[in-house]
């Protein structure tokens, strides 16, 4: 039986840190903040501080990113819409060598519905 992309979420959040919108507000300040969404996504609003790469490409793209290059033992809290792509992620980054990696539970629209700032990304 082919697995759907929620099974891969799921067994993806069995291995890695969620935190929720309280705790990454306390750590936000001293954490790289990583968007996973696609830029228009991104565009629209983001967490004050974050850098987007998307999911698709992340792989690719984190070591080359200035911001994040030869940053792999700084906290990052990764975030997308929902807290799917961002599970993803960091399970991703984790095989890469990013050990302080946490999601953020319920993603942006968490982050929103806890009365968290966005701000609109320069560019």
């Amino acid at each position: 039986m082919a697995l759907t992309a929620m099974d891969l979420v799921t067994a993806a959040k069995q291995h890695i840190t969620e935190v929720d919108a309280a705790q990454a507000k306390n750590i936000l300040d001293k954490s790289l903040v990583l968007d996973v969404r696609e830029p228009a996504e991104y565009a629209a609003g983001a967490l004050p501080g974050a850098l987007n790469i998307p999911r698709g490409v992340l792989e690719f793209k984190i070591d080359g990113h200035p911001a994040f290059a030869g940053k792999q033992n700084e906290e990052i809290i990764v975030y997308c819409l929902t807290g799917g792509r961002s599970a993803l992620a960091v399970e991703a980054l984790q095989k890469l060598g990013w050990g302080k990696a946490v999601s953020l539970a319920g993603g942006f629209n968490a982050w929103l519905q806890s009365g968290g700032v966005a701000t609109i990304p320069a560019g």
